[in-house]
């Protein structure tokens, strides 16, 4: 089954270029596109990911587009010229699962895709630079529910015996993973798999040493 990937640009000729990127793979296939987040969430699309320009000509800001997105458990992967750091790092401040830039070359782009579908970060230098420069940013603590859910996801717990045990669906418990790898990736702590998690967790208390 293709996983269904939609897209957020303004400008015709990018997004018909990146949409061909994308159906050109076997796994994946564009299934909504709109020149604004309202727009590509009003044709009602059932989607997987979105691709989202940070910069659009609605004047709508990247985190409320991003937390529009998220709110939904849509991950979201930002594209951007580079130039503009401040709203790199409100994309990451809402929950964008990473960035990468319009000049990649298409099996880059790929990549940060199918990363993010199987619940990993897509964290560049230009990210990272952008975030370290972000005192507020790197502050940034997890919220009591993530802590809760990385703490018995990290601990060996499924993600549905977690949502079990927190009375929530087990997309949600999948959803609350992706904003903590994010916001470690964020920090230069990347954790793509489940023993990173367990390690960030007790590094930050979360869990007891052994």
């Amino acid at each position: 089954m293709r996983r269904r990937i939609g897209i957020v640009d303004d400008h015709p000729a990018i997004v018909l270029g990146v949409a061909g990127v994308i159906n050109a793979q076997p796994s994946l296939i564009v299934n909504g596109i709109g020149a604004t987040v309202t727009e590509l969430l009003s044709g009602g699309s059932d989607l997987d990911l979105v691709l989202l320009d940070l910069s659009l000509g609605d004047g709508s800001r990247p985190g409320a587009n991003v937390r529009a997105l998220t709110e939904r458990g849509i991950p979201v992967l930002v594209y951007t010229t580079g130039d503009q750091p401040h709203l790199i790092r409100e994309a990451g401040r809402a929950g964008a699962m990473g960035m990468i830039r319009k000049s990649e070359l298409p099996h880059r782009l790929v990549a940060a895709i199918v990363a993010i579908l199987r619940g990993e970060v897509a964290a560049t230098t230009d990210w990272a630079a952008a975030i370290d420069t972000d005192e507020e940013f790197v502050s940034v603590q997890l919220t009591q529910r993530e802590a809760q859910v990385l703490s018995r996801y990290a601990s060996g717990e499924t993600a549905e015996q977690v949502a079990q045990a927190l009375f929530v669906s087990r997309q949600t418990v999948l959803d609350h993973i992706r904003r903590i790898r994010a916001k470690y990736a964020a920090l230069d702590r990347s954790a793509p798999s489940k023993i990173d998690l367990y390690h960030r967790a007790v590094e930050d208390g979360i869990l007891p040493r052994t």
